[in-house]
């Protein structure tokens, strides 16, 4: 194992790996005050993609190792393609499981993501709702003598005093996947982008400047930044989280390791691929797919399930696409249904690890 590396793919976490990591290169620093975020742990999808890892044995072979630690080291994102099932989601949940970095924020890509899905979103329909109802509980004074009275000081929300905001605006914004990552903490979070392939033709080129410059505005913060006790407003965070935000803008302090995952089914702007890191993932094979078995189905697993395993890699001989996860399917199944059965055993294998092709790649 390399001594440079701080992801070394095997083992359990260990939070003080991260602590190694150099300071970055002049042109990707940032300098934003630490903005105070406990944040998450993991959540069920990192152990369900990730079983235990505790094996000894390599995850990722040295190649796809040495991408991973220098996209680590530049503060550049990690642009990962690769075949269906060959785990480029998990690797997000992998490198963030291994060096302690919390909860994987999770941007799935869709043909209608905007990048503003990805930074944050405003309720203006809801606060519109919050004050029409407020008006409704505390009517005006409906009598001469009422209205000649002089009426209490309002008591709002966010607590300010007469003539200002009557409603905490920080209640209606909610930042997204990545948005959160952009928060200034000084342990860098993990962004996985999945599937960039189904994003529309602007998605790409949108996302350049905030991977470049690490830092975004919030227009509705911005617009009352200069008013008395509105500076510093406090939003709702992709985790669920409380976090402050100061004069409208989000920037980040450790640029967040993002993962990027696309299926090879669109080519990405040459400005977007300058400012990544490629990894084109293969799927994994001998030490590497024993490693994985055994995470999910515990050690001597491979070995037990050798038959299923040799019937998932000679099947690969005619040059159809078979994803990872039908074997632990295939595994799972037999394990149940036909513990000592070995023709039965075979015929379950068959019955799930259909190609999802039937010609060469």
């Amino acid at each position: 194992m390399s001594e440079w590396f701080i992801y070394e793919g095997t083992g359990g976490p260990d939070p003080d790996k991260i602590l190694r990591l150099p300071d970055p290169p002049p042109w990707r620093a940032f300098d934003a005050p630490v903005v105070p975020y406990d944040v998450p742990p993991f959540d069920s999808s990192t152990h369900r993609r990730l079983g235990a890892r505790t094996i000894p044995l390599p995850i990722q072979d040295p190649g796809t190792l040495e991408l991973i630690n220098a996209a680590l080291y530049l503060r550049r994102p990690l642009l990962v393609t690769g075949e269906p099932g060959v785990g480029k989601s998990t690797l997000a949940h992998s490198i963030a499981y291994e060096l302690g970095l919390g909860r994987v924020l999770d941007w799935p890509i869709v043909s209608r993501s905007e990048l503003r899905d990805g930074l944050y979103t405003y309720d203006a329909i809801g606060r519109l709702q919050d004050a029409q109802l407020d008006r409704a509980t505390h009517p005006a004074p409906s009598t001469p003598e009422a209205a000649a009275a002089p009426s209490a000081p309002p008591t709002p929300a966010s607590g300010q005093p007469d003539g200002q905001v009557s409603e905490d605006i920080g209640r209606y914004i909610r930042l997204g996947p990545l948005g959160t990552a952009l928060i200034a903490s000084d342990r860098p979070r993990v962004l996985l982008i999945d599937e960039m392939d189904k994003s529309d033709i602007d998605l790409p080129n949108d996302l350049l400047n905030v991977l470049e410059e690490g830092r975004f505005a919030i227009p509705e913060l911005e617009r009352i930044a200069d008013r008395p006790g509105q500076r510093t407003v406090k939003v709702l965070t992709d985790d669920g989280r409380r976090v402050e935000v100061t004069d409208g803008q989000v920037r980040c302090r450790a640029f967040p390791f993002v993962v990027m995952t696309s299926n090879r089914e669109r080519e990405f702007p040459a400005p977007l691929l300058r400012r990544c890191i490629p990894l084109d993932l293969k799927a994994p094979r001998d030490e590497r797919l024993a490693a994985l078995v055994q995470a999910h189905f515990g050690d001597g697993s491979y070995e037990d399930n050798r038959d299923i395993v040799d019937q998932f890699t000679e099947a690969e001989a005619d040059g159809a696409l078979r994803p990872t996860d039908q074997l632990l399917n295939a595994i799972f199944l037999a394990q149940h249904a036909a513990r000592d059965a070995s023709d039965r055993r075979e015929e379950i294998s068959e019955l799930l690890m259909q190609p999802l092709d039937r010609g060469p790649r």
